[in-house]
Parts: structure tokens; sequence; C-alpha cells
């Protein structure tokens, strides 16, 4: 069986909703704005990358949503997102920090690893490539609030981060956050991941795969006032039993675990 960081995580989050997701093919509706253009804008940093023109290419993907429908937040709307991205591209470029050998090879990356018995974990890497001349793996981020910075080392607990410095042996790792807001603005935040860290991640890995083998799926309700994790979960009307939220929330096909690899490529 294929597991991948998407599915460990959602696994740890809540069983349930791992069920619901990898086994009987529940798939939240790709309504959101900001989820679909920052695919987008990841298309246009990968053209910046490979010498392009990244303005076209952005235009060019987000195009495709104009009349989509999608859900926009308060003040947002398809002109706002695409200028802010526009600018973020040149101030990518004005930077000048990150530096991607051989693109063709070392962006988006497919990277298997083999686990116990017949198990195997893939993952999808943004990049592999220099960020101020340190060699380092590399993942993009578009939100419109800023990553926490502080306390010193607190990005080395990213448990994304841990997974990608399992696959790779890398242990210098970085997101790159594209920060959209009035003056756009680019985090270049970087940490490294001890041999430790990558042996208590893979011990983490076998225990969660153990589980899910086992079939225990409990729910785990997020449900404690004010964090309400799960009334922004998408399978809330499948808890509920409220059908009306099922199809307002949710699309189902068959063979849900076949297209886990899908999830790689939205966060």
């Amino acid at each position: 069986m294929v597991f991948s960081y998407s599915q460990i995580t959602h696994y740890l989050r809540c069983p349930r909703s791992y069920r619901y997701r990898y086994l009987d093919g529940w798939q939240e509706k790709e309504a959101r704005a900001t989820m679909i253009f920052g695919r987008c804008f990841e298309k246009a940093l990968a053209a910046s990358l490979q010498g392009q023109d990244c303005g076209a290419t952005l235009f060019e993907e987000w195009s495709t949503y104009r009349d989509a429908g999608l859900g926009f937040r308060s003040g947002e709307n398809w002109d706002r997102l695409y200028h802010q991205g526009i600018r973020l591209l040149e101030l990518f470029a004005r930077d000048n920090r990150i530096r991607i050998p051989n693109p063709a090879q070392n962006l988006q990356l497919k990277i298997e690893k083999g686990l116990t018995g017949s198990n195997q974990f893939v993952g999808y890497i943004d990049a592999i490539g220099e960020l101020d001349g340190a060699l380092c793996v590399i993942d993009w981020k578009t939100t419109s609030s800023r990553y926490a910075e502080e306390p010193h080392r607190l990005l080395s607990l990213d448990p994304q981060l841990l997974c990608y410095s399992w696959l790779t042996g890398i242990s210098d790792v970085a997101f790159v956050v594209f920060v959209r807001k009035n003056h756009p603005e680019i985090q270049y935040l970087q940490t490294s991941i001890s041999d430790q860290q990558r042996k208590d991640f893979a011990s983490l890995v076998a225990t969660t795969i153990d589980q899910i083998q086992a079939a225990q799926f409990p729910s785990h309700s997020g449900i404690r006032f004010p964090q309400n994790g799960c009334v922004s979960c998408p399978n809330l009307g499948l808890c509920l039993g409220d059908q009306k939220l099922v199809e307002l929330n949710l699309v189902r096909s068959a063979g849900g675990n076949e297209l886990a690899w899908l999830d790689e490529l939205v966060d």
C-alpha cells in the first residue's frame, strides 16, 4: 500500500476523517479561491525558475478560473489575487536568493521510499536547490499572513519539513512563504533537521501505518470551544448525518486511496 505525508497527518488529526477521505472516497469540493490560486502561482514560479515568462503563465493558469464561481474571502477577488501574484513574482526575481540547478529534475520531485512489507511512502517535494548558497529542500507557501519565526528553531518542529528531510536525507530545509497583502512580502525560513528527528518521524510513520492497517478509525472530535476543529472540517456533514452539508462540501469518487497523491499538491 502507498502512503504519503498528507495521509499520515490526516490520520493523526482525525482517524474517522481519514477513513472518509482515503477509503470511502469523499473529497472536499475545490471551491476555495486561495487554494486554487496557490496552485496557479506555483506553476508561474516554476516557469520563472526555468527562465520562462512567469507573468504570462500566471495569467494563463489563473484565467481558467475567472468565471468558475470560486469562494473568495472578504475583500478579495480574481483581479486582486492576480496582481498580488505578479508583485510577488517580481519581488522573488529581485531577491534572487533561490537557485535551482537543473530545474527540469529538481522541481516537483516525486520521491519514493520503501517501508516494511509491501508498503511504500511517496512524497512530492516542490524543489531541491540552494537558498543563499546552501543546499536544502524547499517548499513554497502562499498565504495572506506571515509565518511565525520565533522562538528560535520553531520551524524544525514542522512535520512537513521533518517528512521531507526524512525522505531525502537532506538536513537543511526551508519554507519560502509568499505573503499576499497590500505590501507583498516573501519570508525565507530555513532550519536544520537532526538525525534523531528523522528517526523519530520514521517511527511515527510506522506506528501510524500499523493503526491504519488495523482498521482503527475512531472519531476525534474537535468540538471544544473556542477551538472548533470539526466546524472547519469538510467531513462534518458525514459525522452529523447532514446530507445538505455533505452535498455542499464533498464529492465522492471511487478508489479514494488511489487518488491520495493529489493531496500532496494542495499544500
